[in-house]
């Protein structure tokens, strides 16, 4: 992933429509292909990496690993580390990502009227 300089008109712009825009907002935490999955798979409670592989069977390691990463960077995920041999890292939702939890039910259930919809035609 290229890293975009701070001061680039890319970078300050995206920073403008943050600002005026909270969908913006939204979907530069959330938005891309994996968070939203991962943090639909973290409702019901913490995750362990292997349970969030099991769950998202098509994502690759580097994907999870790398979407875990900005997860925890903006606050939304919060990894623990237990101090034991082999080591047992446990990811579970931040306040701010429990409050995404019926943003992300909503989501699911548009998904399945309009998907129903579609079929219908």
């Amino acid at each position: 992933m290229t890293k975009i300089k701070e001061n680039s008109t890319l970078n300050q712009n995206k920073g403008l429509a943050e600002l005026t825009c909270p969908v913006t907002y939204v979907m530069n935490k959330i938005g891309g292909h994996w968070k939203s999955i991962i943090i639909y798979q973290m409702r019901t409670g913490p995750k362990r990496y292997s349970e969030l592989r099991r769950a998202i069977p098509i994502i690759t390691e580097k994907m999870l690993i790398q979407s875990l990463k900005q997860l925890e960077a903006d606050h939304l995920v919060i990894r623990k580390a237990e101090p034991v041999v082999p080591p047992f890292v446990t990811y579970f939702l931040s306040d701010s990502g429990v409050e995404l939890i019926p943003l992300m039910n909503a989501m699911a259930d548009w998904a399945v009227q309009d998907n129903q919809r579609q079929l219908m035609g």
